[in-house]
């Protein structure tokens, strides 16, 4: 088995560089990305970006060394980096693809606008509202770079089919989102529980990397591998799941950060050391007085995904399509319709290189990730702090 020690002789340190004054490309430059971040969502989102025209993965950094040889695989050319600071060194990268745990994020997205590069930021954007605060202030510095917040559906055809029935005349007043959240898995396979290999030691993962920011504790490979089973790296299915379906409407409704929320469940299936809830409920309430209400679950999958906008005119119901269905109380005449637009392979990753390449917003920006990372966050505090916690608008906390 090959020592951390001796892999890293193996991999690239990075070449420092001058910045360009400039990263915006031209629709024929190639787009030369880099990863942090090498896991399984990391792969797959260098997959969809290796996918769209022109462009190329100059770079690759994770902490687990495994990682690191498995993502050459998919990009022989690219530079690997235990360390992600010597991939950002790298004057090459136009733009990285972040997928690190959550309380990563942050460091690593500062890090990267500051060295001038465009970022494509999985969800959740912010763990913490301190995070998502200086996240921000970084981003309004970074001029024309570009910034994706990987919430995929914010570029799907459901969005464009949402978009066209959110009409007054169709809708009426909107006071409610009703959504819900649910899996299963065979007895004996805890959903997001998984293995631990025999070469995951010190030699193979830079542990001091992985904690960065977290509280610090002894090497423990179970932590590493099931972050998001533990408070200090994750908000759980809040982070993972709530926030995907709260950020297709944040920006489709234009909501803003929740006057309050209240979070209630607990672990109510597996006893294997995990801390975050796998049975819960979320109340949000909005400014606009609209309520938005969240179940999710791991035990049963009959409810499956699904959210339903409650409007007195008529209903927005999402799940694998669109559809509208009226209020006959208010519209007799009015018909139920289904939405027919396609998304299009890669479309959000697409979008982030077109915003690249032409400096439009892309469709998921920054302050979409920014209201729906301070909504997630309030429902942790809620659920941990067992009370209900509001915001404070003026001084931007949670109360």
């Amino acid at each position: 088995m090959e020592s951390r020690r001796n892999f890293i002789g193996k991999v690239a340190t990075g070449l420092a560089g001058t910045l360009a004054t400039s990263n915006v490309l031209g629709a024929n430059d190639r787009l030369r990305i880099g990863v942090i971040g090498a896991g399984a969502r990391g792969t797959e989102l260098l997959r969809e970006a290796l996918a769209c025209p022109n462009t190329e993965c100059v770079g690759v950094a994770d902490v687990y060394t495994k990682r690191l040889e498995a993502a050459q695989a998919i990009a022989p050319a690219a530079k690997l980096h235990l360390e992600y600071r010597r991939l950002l060194e790298d004057a090459s990268v136009d733009a990285v693809l972040i997928a690190t745990p959550h309380h990563l994020h942050a460091e690593q997205f500062v890090s990267a606008l500051d060295s001038g590069k465009h970022v494509y930021q999985e969800r959740t954007m912010a763990f913490t509202v301190e995070q998502a605060k200086r996240m921000r202030a970084a981003y309004q510095n970074a001029g024309n770079r570009a910034v994706q917040i990987g919430h995929q559906t914010c570029s799907s055809g459901l969005a464009v089919d949402a978009a066209a029935f959110l009409k007054p005349e169709l809708m009426g007043r909107i006071t409610a989102v009703r959504a819900h959240f649910y899996r299963n898995t065979p007895h004996g396979k805890p959903q997001w529980a998984r293995p631990v290999y025999p070469d995951m030691t010190p030699d193979r993962i830079a542990w001091a990397s992985f904690l960065e920011g977290a509280p610090v504790r002894e090497f423990d490979p179970n932590r590493y591998m099931n972050w998001r089973l533990y408070w200090d790296y994750s908000g759980g299915s809040i982070t993972e799941n709530l926030s995907q379906q709260l950020a297709f409407w944040y920006k489709l409704l234009g909501l803003h950060i929740p006057a309050a929320a209240t979070m209630t469940g607990g672990v109510y299936l597996w006893k294997d050391g995990r801390e975050v809830p796998d049975t819960m409920h979320v109340s949000l309430e909005h400014p606009e007085e609209i309520l938005f209400s969240w179940d999710s679950g791991f035990g049963n999958s009959h409810l499956g995904i699904a959210e339903d906008v409650l409007g007195t005119d008529g209903t927005i119901s999402k799940g694998q399509q669109i559809r509208y269905t009226p209020q006959k109380v208010n519209r007799p005449g009015a018909n139920e319709m289904i939405g027919t637009a396609r998304t299009a392979p890669r479309a959000h990753m697409q979008n982030f290189c077109e915003a690249i390449r032409s400096g439009k917003e892309p469709n998921c920006p920054f302050d979409v990730g920014f209201r729906v990372s301070i909504a997630c966050r309030m429902a942790v505090e809620s659920y941990r702090q067992q009370r209900t916690v509001r915001w404070d608008p003026a001084r931007e906390e949670i109360v």
